[in-house]
């Protein structure tokens, strides 16, 4: 039996599909924004840390999120805590690519004042998996 037959029959029987890895969500937003495009965790550093005025109670990311996606965060608003955003501490952290998008969908709203484009998308991916450049 080939691999995905295997593939095929886990998810017949169990009703999911496998989880995601936050590197494949990273590249398949790279692949979105373009052949020459290259995820970058220095421009999602700056995107992630940079001070909008969009939104006064979530003028950052970094509002809810703190400086450093290995420490846990508090929604700004309700005060509720938020996990690390590193996929190394909250390993189910960018594991469905619905529920990251969902999640880029609100927050870029709220924050950025925009949808974010794919290249965006994979740059704060990569800041916050440690995955690319």
């Amino acid at each position: 039996m080939r691999p995905s037959q295997i593939a095929l029959l886990f998810l017949l029987y169990t009703g999911t599909a496998p989880a995601e890895t936050p590197a494949a969500i990273e590249a398949a937003y790279a692949a979105q924004a373009g052949t020459d495009f290259h995820a970058s965790a220095v421009r999602g550093r700056i995107f992630f840390t940079a001070r909008r005025t969009a939104s006064p109670a979530f003028d950052a990311c970094t509002a809810c999120h703190t400086d450093s996606p290995e420490q846990a965060g508090r929604h700004a608003i309700t005060g509720r805590v938020i996990a690390p955003m590193s996929p190394r501490l909250t390993l189910s952290r960018f594991s469905d690519q619905a529920k990251v998008e969902k999640w880029f969908h609100r927050n870029c709203r709220e924050v950025v004042g925009r949808e974010c484009s794919a290249g965006e998308k994979a740059d704060v991916l990569a800041y916050l998996g440690g995955n690319s450049r």
